[in-house]
């Protein structure tokens, strides 16, 4: 079975959701953390690329409905936040999952609010990484299903000229007459 840009659809419109609804708890989340107590860089990281990824993430939306102008650049923006999600991932593992989650950036927080976070963060990564394959994968089905284009090929100057190609051979004869 091939996939198709009806299965595809569907499926990216799903993924999408999924990954913005993400990257907006996260940003609730962080932006919260920053409210209540002392804020360290892996917070504000969280916090800015959740911030763009909200932004960023509005043209995958309308991709699934324009994939000929749209899915190019929006395989290059899941490439890009993909690895700033990871990196964000392992920050937020390093900050609550080595030493004494209480403690870490924001201390005072609960440990069940911080891992919240983390495993947000782990989704919108996820969901960002699987949008590349999924991305790529539909506008390989759009390119499939479309109809070829007809060549049109521009006319020769110097086929205008001369007779055509497939036109009979003038024969000598021996009068001098055609």
């Amino acid at each position: 079975m091939r996939f198709s840009t009806s299965v595809a659809r569907p499926l990216q419109l799903a993924l999408r959701a999924m990954q913005w609804c993400s990257a907006v708890i996260v940003l609730g989340l962080t932006s919260w953390f920053i409210n209540e107590g002392p804020r360290g860089q892996h917070i504000i990281y969280q916090e800015v690329i959740a911030a763009f990824s909200v932004v960023c993430f509005i043209p995958a939306f309308i991709s699934p409905f324009r994939p000929s102008i749209l899915s190019k650049m929006v395989i290059l923006v899941d490439v890009v936040f993909s690895y700033l999600w990871l990196t964000a991932f392992i920050f937020a593992a390093q900050d609550y999952n080595w030493h004494s989650c209480y403690f870490n950036s924001p201390p005072g927080i609960s440990c069940r609010c911080k891992r919240a976070n983390e495993a947000f963060i782990f989704l919108a990564f996820i969901m960002t990484f699987f949008g590349i394959f999924l991305e790529f994968a539909a506008h390989r089905a759009y390119q499939r299903g479309r109809p070829a284009q007809p060549v049109v090929e521009k006319p020769d100057a110097a086929a205008a000229t001369r007779p055509p190609l497939d036109a009979p051979a003038e024969v000598a004869t021996p009068t001098g007459t055609v």
